[in-house]
């Protein structure tokens, strides 16, 4: 007998407001978050997903929308999917489910994405000290590949995957959330820094009432604001999976999620056409709207036996996921490396954080010397299927990070070689990237030229 159509249980519509669509979608966490639908063990459906933004970012000249992004209101997630066995019996709080992701890609008609830079001041990133001004990257697909007028002279298959994808909090898991990050951000708000660089982002987003949306909770209610003031922000990944931007979760691959609630409430949504290692611009993949086709397995009592906790308590354990069968194949590579002594030439111990920074930065500075700007590599570097390493973190005292490069992306050669009196390649048009106004928030100069000298 044939395959089945999978079932359509979270339709999307990209004309429409997230908190219009018809099976209503929520952005944050908490174990009271209705179902929006019942999925049975074994059954093949379909989940549609706004992207990241709910579409506040658009198709156009101008990367205001980029710099003017209101960041409280973020991360749409599709569901909650209450998962129950072939007889009706949902999964139980120290479950696995086992969700597969059969096939996946952009919504019909919404074949294009977006990759930015976030201004210093609103988000920032892991290069902010270096690349403070928003800017913006339109990209459009062709099949499997993705190109951008904005980045010339590249064209890469994409490796989509959702952003996001992870099961309903219990109580006391949130609550172990909520305290630990209130903890870090009333503590250490002027001691831990990323890369030592003071950014404008918060060390931990913590449950806010603004932009709030519960799903099928009413705005207003009693229990709305309860809940509001309880749920937990879908920025970071966390113990349920989440936000863990892992550009390997792609078509054919399974990830085992730990059940916390009744039924495990699966959501997803942060779809990716493509993303590197890192997400480094942090608006770093090619953001999308884009469908999953999925099937669950209830492995009965599978946290106990395979995930043991590190940590306090029996909650304190991370999803594993197998790597699916269907990406990119590249057969030439070049490698970037760095060490964890940052730019100003200060040791740092063991830092991998550091080290990757300085990986990144060396290829930016390499790559800009082929006619683009830093602005442009940095982009790309956020987007393009990269592979990026901790590959030594043992001898005292750096760290070292590599960032590997599929040579085949780019339609000209990137590897060092004897150039024939010619300073550097050159490329036909270098257009600029999509841009902001100077009104609003402030603006703070470059430190370094975008351009290679």
């Amino acid at each position: 007998m044939a395959p089945l159509t999978p079932r359509l249980v979270v339709p999307i519509d990209v004309k429409k407001q997230p908190w219009e669509q018809k099976v209503p979608l929520h952005n944050r966490w908490h174990p009271d978050i209705p179902p929006v639908a019942d999925v049975t063990e074994g059954e093949l459906f379909r989940v549609e997903m706004v992207d990241w933004t709910g579409g506040r970012v658009r198709d156009d000249n101008s990367a205001d929308d980029i710099k003017f992004l209101d960041l409280t209101s973020t991360h749409y997630l599709s569901g909650p999917l209450r998962i129950v066995d072939s007889e009706g019996v949902p999964a139980s709080p120290g479950d696995l489910l086992a969700v597969e992701i059969c096939n996946l890609g952009p919504l019909p008609g919404d074949e294009w994405g977006y990759t930015a830079i976030f201004e210093r001041e609103n988000g920032g990133g892991f290069l902010t000290d270096h690349f403070p001004t928003a800017r913006k990257a339109i990209w459009y697909f062709e099949g499997i590949y993705a190109y951008s007028p904005q980045i010339p002279g590249v064209r890469f298959p994409g490796l989509t995957h959702p952003g996001i994808v992870g099961t309903a909090p219990s109580v006391e898991l949130l609550n172990i959330w909520n305290e630990r990050e209130k903890r870090l951000a009333e503590t250490s708000p002027h001691t831990l820094k990323l890369c030592e660089v003071l950014h404008q982002r918060p060390l931990a987003n913590l449950p806010t009432p603004e932009n709030c949306l519960l799903g099928k909770i009413q705005e207003g209610t009693a229990e709305w604001h309860k809940m509001a003031n309880e749920a937990a922000r879908t920025i970071p990944g966390r113990e349920n999976g989440g936000n863990c931007d892992i550009k390997n979760l792609s078509s054919g691959s399974k990830v085992y999620l730990p059940v916390f609630v009744e039924g495990a409430n699966l959501s997803t949504g942060d779809m990716h056409f493509s993303q590197g290692d890192g997400e480094v611009s942090f608006c770093g993949a090619i953001e999308m709207s884009g469908f999953l086709e999925l099937k669950c397995e209830i492995i009965r009592g599978g946290m106990k036996e395979y995930l043991p906790p590190v940590g306090p308590t029996p909650l304190h354990v991370n999803p594993i996921f197998e790597i699916g069968p269907v990406e990119p194949r590249f057969s030439e590579w070049l490698v970037f490396e760095g060490i964890s002594v940052d730019e100003s030439g200060r040791q740092h111990f063991l830092d991998a954080s550091v080290a990757y920074k300085r990986a990144v930065l060396n290829a930016i500075e390499y790559l800009s010397r082929f006619g683009y700007s830093k602005e442009q590599v940095y982009l790309l570097l956020s987007c393009c299927p990269c592979e990026g390493r901790i590959s030594g973190i043992v001898d005292s005292p750096n760290a070292v990070a590599t960032l590997a490069i599929p040579t085949a992306i780019f339609d000209q050669d990137i590897r060092p070689k004897h150039l024939r009196g010619r300073l550097r390649p050159k490329l036909i048009r270098l257009p600029d990237l999509l841009s902001c106004s100077n009104n609003g928030l402030p603006v703070t100069q470059d430190q370094s030229s975008t351009r290679a000298p």
